[in-house]
């Protein structure tokens, strides 16, 4: 391992947190060296959608791009009644904006096309309408994907997205972004968690 931040993943969490939709992701991290902190509006406790009660580890004040590999966002129904959970799309630009990777699965998409880093970058979401309903401008970059990778321009960081439905697909991206696989290894595992391939495992079993 290189230094701290090369190895922790932030992961976002609040109230209605999407928890199945980071599952495959944080699980896998945590087996390959990485550790996992979430982070909150505050250090109050959240409760996820499937009514598991998270305490975070930091504030969003006191997160750093500097000090990660990686922001995730994940779904909430906050993202679609209102603005409190903005703060997390702000974050998002800082992080790109410092070259540090940002992932966003379900109603995190919608929020960061709110804060306009949609409009500029492949991506895509649960469907291309539901982008569109926030009024961002970047409809022609939408991609029928099951997860998108984009490039960072000028030096920014790399953002991945991915549909409510894609939790293996969005975990894939990020492990191939983190190189947690080489190129054979990660298709296997895909194979392995998306389709019930058992002659996968032999492959991964190689590591």
């Amino acid at each position: 391992m290189t230094s701290s931040s090369a190895t922790t993943v932030h992961l976002a969490v609040y109230d209605t947190f999407a928890d199945w939709e980071t599952g495959y992701t944080t699980a896998h991290l945590t087996q390959h060296g990485y550790t996992v902190r979430t982070v909150g509006l505050s250090r109050e406790p959240v409760t996820t959608m499937g009514g598991l009660r998270v305490q975070p580890d930091l504030s969003l004040d006191e997160l750093r791009p500097q000090d990660s590999a990686l922001l995730i966002l994940t779904g909430a129904s906050g993202w679609d009644t209102g603005d409190t959970l903005a703060p997390f799309a702000r974050a998002a630009r800082d992080f790109l904006d410092t070259g540090v990777p940002v992932a966003a699965i379900c109603g995190a998409t919608a929020g960061l096309a709110r804060e306009g880093l949609l409009d500029d970058r492949a991506h895509t979401s649960a469907v291309s309408f539901y982008l569109a309903a926030t009024g961002y401008a970047g409809g022609e970059r939408y991609v029928e994907a099951d997860a998108v990778t984009a490039p960072g321009a000028d030096g920014g960081g790399r953002l991945i997205t991915a549909g409510p439905t894609e939790p293996v697909a969005f975990a894939r991206e990020v492990f191939g972004l983190l190189g947690i696989y080489d190129p054979k290894k990660l298709d296997a595992w895909y194979r392995l968690f998306h389709d019930s391939d058992a002659s996968a495992y032999e492959v991964l079993q190689g590591e």
